[in-house]
């Protein structure tokens, strides 16, 4: 599509002029400032007249994502609670927080937290290689085929997930089904081609907001997915939930196909995708001499920043169904529903807010007040005995998710538009440490306090956010000048 045609895409109410904090940024090339160009080879089949590009994509596969999440590990939860011979019996004693805990509850909690450990870990570690070659690769070939192919993946673990269902297939073929998608990128291939579009597509000056919207779709998709999912899981049980499933992951890459311009003009000689080439590059985005020193500097703050941010959403998040079904709380498929919507509807009050906090604040204030929110959300779920106080503590995460979008924003202002795609796999490589790292600690973590103090890694969690507050504090305070104090970014 020619350079003409952005305007045709991209609504305008969603560009605004560049803000006084992105002064403070290291610079970059005049010519980066602006979307990439995309040739006539990008344009699809069909045209979107509602003017999104890739937002329902992420939306479709999120939605895919959260759906089965709770769904297949309360059946893990079922399958082992029978193994054991516990009756999974939710009533007796539920009522009474002193009540001496229940051994073979506690055997299914570990056995349960185990799995899941096994099933994240064997995954990410598969998905950690293959989403740094996609990334990579996409800055030559387009971010299209990469979004197809890892929706692909997604839909094939699920398939698999429905055979164990079906079959009653050991265990271990959830790792299976989950490696099969890894080895196609898996969600986070999804996350990083999404974010590489936008930021190709975005200028500077509204990068913050585009992404920020990005990531309320996935919170959109993951308030639907978590209701649909417990009413459908309390109606008909585990298996037909899946089969929707299945086929949100088939139109998303039937959408990418069909009405997703490129957003980069490929190479006319492809690219290899199993090449050392892709990792070189990365290589160079961090540790090349022709970048600025503070620039570099700058660059790993953000991503250790983002390291820790996205390390405790993944880990606690992995938390709270075992934490919500065993006692003191008791949940039901149901009440876990709506607490897994509650959750993602953060990723929309987020969003509210920090438009609106756009408008006196700079990013890094921003992402300061989402980190607050995220603290004072995790210190009440460590002393959550009642649903009231569970929901107390969602409440007050109601910003939790403004940090995320600020940190991707300055990191993609600090690279090249060429750089992007090398950029963003190395953060969904990131985020896949994230969630090995988070998996690893917090599922080990739940089970060895559980007799010392249930929410104990929720404490654990609002620690580890204070470093990001203090680098985040920092590197605002270093880069201020008289003039962006006087006029706070509005972006």
């Amino acid at each position: 599509m020619e350079e003409s045609d952005t305007s045709a895409i991209l609504p305008r109410d969603f560009l605004s002029a560049p803000t006084s904090e992105d002064v403070c940024e290291a610079p970059v090339e005049a010519k980066d400032a602006e979307p990439r160009s995309r040739g006539t080879a990008g344009r699809p089949p069909l045209s979107c007249p509602l003017g999104v590009t890739v937002e329902p994509v992420l939306f479709l596969s999120m939605f895919s994502i959260v759906l089965q999440t709770p769904l297949y590990m309360q059946y893990v939860w079922e399958r082992i609670s029978v193994d054991v011979g516990y009756n999974g019996t939710r009533d007796r004693g539920c009522s009474d927080s002193n009540r001496l805990p229940d051994p073979a509850e506690q055997e299914v909690e570990t056995l349960t937290a185990h799995w899941n450990l096994y099933i994240n870990l064997g995954g990410f570690l598969v998905g950690l290689l293959v989403v740094t070659l996609l990334g990579s690769w996409s800055d030559h070939v387009g971010r299209k085929p990469v979004l197809i192919i890892a929706n692909l993946g997604l839909a094939i673990q699920a398939l698999v997930y429905l055979l164990v269902m079906y079959l009653r297939l050991p265990l271990v073929w959830f790792l299976v089904g989950r490696l099969l998608s890894s080895l196609m990128g898996d969600l986070n291939a999804i996350i990083a081609g999404c974010f590489a579009y936008v930021a190709d597509v975005s200028s500077r000056g509204s990068r913050t907001f585009r992404v920020a919207v990005l990531e309320a779709s996935i919170g959109v998709a993951g308030m639907l997915a978590g209701i649909i999912g417990g009413q459908w899981r309390q109606a008909q049980g585990c298996i037909n939930p899946f089969w929707l499933a299945v086929a949100t992951n088939l139109a998303a890459a039937l959408y990418v196909y069909l009405l997703v311009p490129e957003s980069v003009t490929p190479n006319p000689g492809g690219a290899q995708v199993f090449t050392c080439e892709h990792y070189r590059a990365i290589g160079r985005l961090y540790c090349s001499r022709s970048s600025g020193g503070q620039r570099r500097t700058s660059l790993w703050l953000y991503l250790l920043c983002f390291f820790l941010v996205v390390t405790v959403h993944s880990g606690s998040r992995d938390l709270y169904i075992l934490y919500e079904l065993s006692a003191p709380l008791c949940w039901g498929p149901e009440l876990i529903g709506w607490g897994y919507a509650t959750k993602y509807l953060a990723y929309l009050s987020s969003l509210l807010g920090l438009r609106t906090m756009q408008l006196c604040l700079a990013d890094s204030w921003v992402a300061l007040v989402g980190l607050a929110s995220n603290i004072a959300g995790l210190v009440v779920f460590s002393v959550a005995n009642t649903t009231a106080l569970m929901y107390t503590g969602y409440g007050l995460c109601f910003l939790y998710l403004t940090s995320t979008p600020v940190l991707r924003s300055k990191m993609s202002k600090l690279v090249k538009v060429s750089e992007q795609g090398a950029l963003f796999a190395s953060v969904a490589c990131v985020e896949g440490l994230c969630s090995l790292v988070s998996s690893v600690v917090f599922n080990s973590l739940y089970p060895a306090t559980l007799p010392i103090m249930k929410g104990l890694p929720f404490l654990v969690a609002a620690s580890i956010l204070i470093i990001p507050v203090a680098i985040i504090g920092t590197l605002r305070c270093r880069e201020q000048e008289p003039d962006s104090r006087d006029n706070p970014g509005t972006s």
